[in-house]
């Protein structure tokens, strides 16, 4: 099968209003799914909108820090984008939501006493036990905390405090946000 300047004409405009290699293939006539495909990639045509709502060509990575042992606080913002998907033979627009984060800044409570460390090895710990990891694993003092625990928490108190956010704090930040 020849490409024809008519042809390769066709197949840059149908690519462009959203229609699949497959739906390409089947007007052009006479062509397969991967010659369209192959032919969009030595022409270098731009990428399209994909059923997802991703778009092909323009992707967005956030990076996302955290420092041990305590994990970031993330807030949640709900934004509107408008993207363009394939739905058969047309490309339609649509508002879609999407989840952005943003990392919350921490502030420690004034008057927190810090535990002093029983620095209990993992054989060492029981179900009364703090099981904080404090250190480096790879290290030699390596240790976990080894306090007395509640019945219903693996960590002494200080420790659940750091683990365990409340709700109603983390909706509260969010709403500041």
């Amino acid at each position: 099968m020849n490409w024809t300047d008519e042809r390769v004409e066709k197949l840059k405009r149908l690519w462009s209003e959203g229609l699949s290699a497959s739906q390409i293939a089947a007007q052009l006539g006479g062509v397969s799914r991967n010659a369209v495909i192959g032919k969009v990639h030595r022409l270098s045509l731009p990428g399209r909108a994909k059923a997802g709502g991703t778009v092909a060509t323009g992707r967005s990575t956030t990076k996302r820090t955290t420092s041990a042992p305590r994990a970031p606080n993330y807030a949640s913002r709900v934004t509107t984008r408008t993207v363009a998907r394939a739905v058969g033979a047309t490309v339609m627009k649509e508002e879609i939501e999407v989840d952005s984060f943003q990392e919350m800044e921490y502030v420690p409570a004034g008057n927190v006493v810090v535990p002093i460390s029983r620095r209990l090895a993992l054989t060492e710990l029981t179900e009364r036990t703090c099981k904080w990891p404090v250190g480096d694993p790879l290290k030699e003092d390596f240790h976990f905390c080894g306090c007395d625990s509640p019945d219903s928490s693996p960590y002494c108190n200080y420790h659940a405090r750091l683990a365990y956010q409340p709700v109603h704090d983390r909706r509260r930040a969010a709403a500041r946000a």
